[in-house]
């Protein structure tokens, strides 16, 4: 189906879109005219399905200009029949790598939304929203990429930039060489320009080219279908906002449960608590609460009883804190109350 060559295209219907009331815009659509693509952008949106289709069936390049086959006419299309059918520039810069550095970095300044240079790896919802529609128009129109529209690019980026800072370029070096990528055997390289194909295709006589097909209004930028993507832009990007502030909020509020498992358990110690003097003295204390004896005994004084008592624990201390496998044998000492 011819219309899988259109599918992500763009056009522009110039004299809606300079009549509306939207300055930035209005701006926008006046800076692509003085760069020189009105003719491109602008032209009749006719469209011949079927000559298409055989077009880029039997297209090739030979010596830098593009031959094809249509309902078994030979079409020879070169740089000089593309650029006047267009009224493109012929002169200027011919490469995006020849873009200045210092148009670039102004330009990053200009379409942001924030007033801070945009990223150049980022998304278009940097840019104000006349800007977003441009990216859109130079990914679609004019350097006809294939894959995400919200991406920004250093191609895309460099078209815009000839567009915003009124870099010259030789528009039609450019586009018949994005022309020639189309029709090559071996490039990933989209293919598109519908509308200049089949009008190009026209200007050959006798040709037979079939039915003439309108192109989807939905796809021309005119003051409707741009406010339509101002609305959507603007409503995707709230969503995009409040999206971004609720996974915020979500990951600052943090469960007990959440907090418990992310804080690693301490291991329990194997080692044996040491006891303190006033511990020691406390145990000491308690066990010379005790039943009088019945045999008489020399008896001392209660602080060397105490004494005693602690230098006993402290000697059942060493006793546990002592290796297992020790093979001495155990002295037993008799001990009494108190040195007679």
């Amino acid at each position: 189906m011819a219309s899988s060559l259109y599918s992500n295209a763009q056009h522009v219907d110039f004299e809606s879109v300079l009549a509306m009331d939207d300055p930035g815009m209005v701006s926008m659509f006046e800076a692509l005219m003085s760069s020189g693509l009105r003719g491109f952008l602008g032209c009749p949106a006719v469209v011949y399905e079927d000559a298409l289709v055989d077009f880029f069936e039997n297209a090739s390049v030979r010596n830098g200009v593009v031959f094809s086959t249509v309902g078994g006419q030979v079409v020879e299309i070169s740089e000089k029949l593309f650029a006047e059918s267009f009224e493109l520039p012929v002169e200027g810069l011919e490469d995006l790598s020849e873009m200045p550095k210092d148009a670039i970095f102004d330009a990053r300044s200009i379409v942001s939304l924030s007033g801070e240079q945009i990223n150049l790896s980022g998304r278009k919802n940097q840019m104000k929203m006349p800007y977003r529609l441009l990216c859109d128009i130079v990914a679609k129109a004019i350097s006809v990429k294939a894959g995400s529209f919200n991406a920004i690019t250093v191609e895309k980026f460099s078209l815009m930039t000839a567009v915003v800072c009124d870099v010259k370029m030789n528009w039609a070096k450019f586009l018949f060489g994005i022309l020639k990528k189309m029709v090559a055997v071996k490039t990933k390289q989209a293919k598109g320009f519908a509308i200049q194909i089949s009008l190009l295709l026209a200007t050959f006589p006798a040709m037979e080219l079939g039915e003439a097909s309108e192109f989807p209004a939905s796809k021309i930028l005119s003051k409707k279908t741009v406010l339509r993507f101002v609305s959507i832009n603007d409503r995707d990007g709230a969503e995009e906002v409040s999206g971004a502030a609720a996974k915020k909020a979500v990951s600052k509020k943090r469960t007990a449960a959440d907090i418990e498992a992310a804080v690693p358990k301490k291991k329990r110690s194997l080692k044996k608590k040491s006891i303190s003097s006033l511990e020691l003295v406390e145990v000491a204390e308690e066990a010379l609460v005790v039943e009088p004896l019945d045999v008489e005994e020399p008896r001392c004084s209660s602080a060397d009883a105490v004494d005693l008592i602690i230098q006993q624990v402290l000697d059942e201390t060493r006793a546990a804190d002592a290796p297992a496998d020790t093979t001495e044998p155990a002295v037993t000492v008799e001990k009494n109350w108190c040195e007679t």
